[in-house]
């Protein structure tokens, strides 16, 4: 069916006899007219966060209360998702433990960290990158640059 056809077809126009695209097993007159049968998802239909699961579009976000929950970081870490580490609720020396033990997971497993934020950092796997936003596009001598 060329492409004309198809859009002819799609607005109503002419027939649509293109029957190359229905399985007679997959689509019964029973489940078109609802005689009683219920709606069942095409498998070939993937929920979102599946499809985020295997494609790696996942972040997670640990604030950790004491040294004690770096395990959670360092699971997720070696499982492939980026980490957002928030230690704004630890004390001081309780979250320099927690930065050396993200710097060691990142040199083992050649991640890298970056600051977010005062006491916030974001840890990426070796196969992530982390795109700044600051200089996308914007010439140097911009808009905002009003010297």
């Amino acid at each position: 069916m060329g492409s004309v056809r198809k859009a002819s077809a799609w607005l109503g126009l002419v027939e649509d006899n293109d029957e190359r695209y229905y399985d007679d097993d997959e689509y019964s007159e029973g489940a078109r007219t609802g005689t009683g049968q219920a709606w069942v998802t095409d498998p070939r239909v993937r929920v979102a966060s599946e499809t985020a699961e295997e494609t790696g579009r996942r972040i997670a976000t640990v604030t950790p209360d004491s040294f004690r929950d770096a395990r959670s970081i360092g699971e997720l870490f070696r499982d492939g998702v980026p980490v957002i580490m928030n230690l704004t609720s630890m004390d001081s020396a309780d979250a320099k433990r927690v930065v050396d033990f993200a710097a060691g997971l990142i040199f083992g497993l050649r991640g890298s960290i970056d600051r977010v934020a005062t006491r916030v950092f974001l840890l990426t796997p070796a196969d992530t990158d982390v795109v700044n936003g600051e200089a996308a596009g914007r010439p140097a001598d911009g808009f905002f640059n009003q010297s």
